[in-house]
């Protein structure tokens, strides 16, 4: 047979680590195949070495059969290579038409001729249904919008092999929707697509075969149909995984957080603002936040923990009022916060891990001395949850962030805020990007500490997530609480007409009638 493309014997090293160990991925023409792994597994790393950003020490790349030295994505782009990171590539003050054609642009003379391009993004938008508007700058656009732009960005290069490196991760349930018919869209067009995922209900429902990669190495390649997620699980971990969480009864205790009527200003690119918003997180219960993105989720995390303004309203968190506290207050006052955007308000990239883990507390007696950080104590602790949250790092505390895999500085970001001293956590899609072992550990991290009488307030666009570990679910739609619901009295159905404002617990629905 030949093959769309192949990796033959791919070995990929950094320093104090081998990310791909004699790696082979062979990927047939018009095929979804899904490549599956740990956090740190070597994915990216081996789809990178294809789009020419890493060069590999061992091993040859063939294209139809042919050997191909691809030097940087420039050679990628010219044999018809294209990829969709799994953190955007675009410049965010461009429109959406600069970014698909930068790199590719047209020119006549020193002049660039837009029109040619312009009209031929208005049909590939057209064709595939991507309602983009070529002129509105990426950086209002939702993230949903910003990932057609990247696969745009290919479709108007026409490349054939496309790479998908864990593109839903960022998406709401109808987007990933939208996603998938549009990926077997591309391969009835001939195209061959390799699609990075930790989420083994897309894998099943996508993917023809899949390469499973355990720690730099290849496991085997399976065809999907006939295989059984307990069978990839095992492959991928090695070891059996508990895809539903044990979840206990307890009493909740003592309100923890009390949230009055709050308001809070819209963030541009979603739908409202918070309005008149009022609940509360009790000692020893998992609260969670569910609705699709942009109804006013993020707005109102911005607003409890600080970083936007409380417009009316109050937040007592603990005891105390926090309603116009600073984020560095209320980060000392009992509340732990581990937010949407990893990269935007969880890290400092070009910081060490250990740095990082003690953004909040280096000046506390433990980590420094009259104002000097302690190093020697800052890693030791950082090694301790580097070993606890089981964290991928190629030179342990002295890493530096941007160089982890994204699974495992959202892994980071979960150990330093869970391991605080909180009365509350507000954890916002706390297992985006992870794999099913470290969404396993982070469940059980949760309702630990739930069992020992802290708060949590979840959001969450997992629905199985939602189900599987909150205690209580508030539905947002537009702004405002329009449900509240328990797991074990509601289902997926009930849950999806409260997230699109078909009902509501007042009785009122969309177009006016009783839901």
């Amino acid at each position: 047979m030949e093959y769309a493309f192949e990796m033959l014997g791919i070995t990929k090293k950094f320093p104090g680590i081998v990310a791909n160990d004699n790696i082979t991925l062979q990927v047939r023409p018009q095929e979804v195949h899904a490549l599956l792994g740990e956090n740190g597994a070597g994915k990216s790393t081996l789809m990178n070495v294809l789009f020419g950003l890493y060069h590999p020490e061992e091993g040859e790349i063939r294209i139809k059969g042919t050997p191909a030295r691809i030097m940087n994505p420039g050679d990628a782009n010219r044999r018809r290579i294209g990829m969709v990171h799994q953190h955007f590539k675009l410049v965010q003050n461009f429109t959406a038409l600069e970014n698909i054609i930068l790199g590719a642009e047209t020119t006549r003379g020193a002049v660039l001729k837009m029109d040619k391009a312009r009209k031929r993004v208005v049909e590939i938008a057209e064709r595939y249904k991507f309602n983009i508007d070529p002129d509105m700058p990426v950086e209002d656009m939702t993230v949903g919008m910003q990932q057609r732009v990247e696969i745009m960005k290919m479709l108007y290069r026409e490349n054939e092999i496309l790479i998908f490196d864990e593109p839903t991760a960022v998406l709401t349930p109808q987007e990933v929707d939208e996603l998938m018919k549009i990926i077997r869209g591309l391969t009835e067009e001939g195209k061959s697509i390799v699609f990075i995922s930790h989420k083994l209900n897309e894998i099943f429902r996508i993917a023809d075969r899949c390469t499973v990669l355990r720690r730099g190495k290849s496991v085997g390649v399976v065809d999907i149909e006939g295989a059984t997620k307990e069978e990839l699980c095992e492959m991928m971990v090695g070891r059996k995984v508990l895809l539903q969480p044990q979840k206990t009864h307890v009493n909740p205790g003592d309100v923890l957080m009390e949230v009055k009527n709050l308001t809070v200003a819209g963030v541009k690119g979603h739908k409202d603002t918070v309005r008149n918003v009022s609940f509360n997180v009790r000692a020893g219960e998992i609260v969670c936040i569910a609705g699709i993105d942009g109804n006013g989720q993020t707005e109102l995390v911005y607003g409890l923990t600080g970083m936007r303004k409380i417009e009316s309203g109050s937040m007592v968190l603990d005891g105390r009022n926090c309603t116009k506290e600073t984020i560095h207050f209320r980060n000392t006052h009992k509340l732990s916060h581990i937010p949407e955007d990893r990269h935007k308000h969880g890290l400092v990239l070009d910081y060490t891990l250990a740095e990082n883990m003690i953004l909040q507390t280096f000046f506390e007696r433990n980590v420094s001395r009259c104002g000097i950080i302690d190093y020697r104590k800052a890693s030791r602790r950082t090694d301790e949850m580097i070993t606890k949250y089981d964290i991928r790092t190629a030179r342990g505390p002295v890493t530096r962030t941007r160089s982890m895999s994204g699974g495992n500085q959202q892994k980071a970001i979960v150990a330093r805020e869970l391991e605080r001293d909180f009365a509350v956590v507000i954890a916002v899609q706390p297992t985006r990007g992870m794999d099913v072992g470290a969404i396993e550990f982070i469940h059980k991290q949760l309702l630990s500490l739930r069992d020992m009488g802290k708060g949590v307030l979840l959001v969450s666009l997992e629905l199985e997530e939602v189900m599987n570990i909150s205690d209580r679910i508030l539905v947002m739609y537009e702004g405002e609480i329009v449900g509240e619901l328990l797991p074990d009295e509601t289902d997926f159905r009930e849950l999806g007409l409260y997230m699109a404002g078909a009902k509501r617990s007042d009785g009122r629905s969309e177009g006016g009638t009783n839901g």
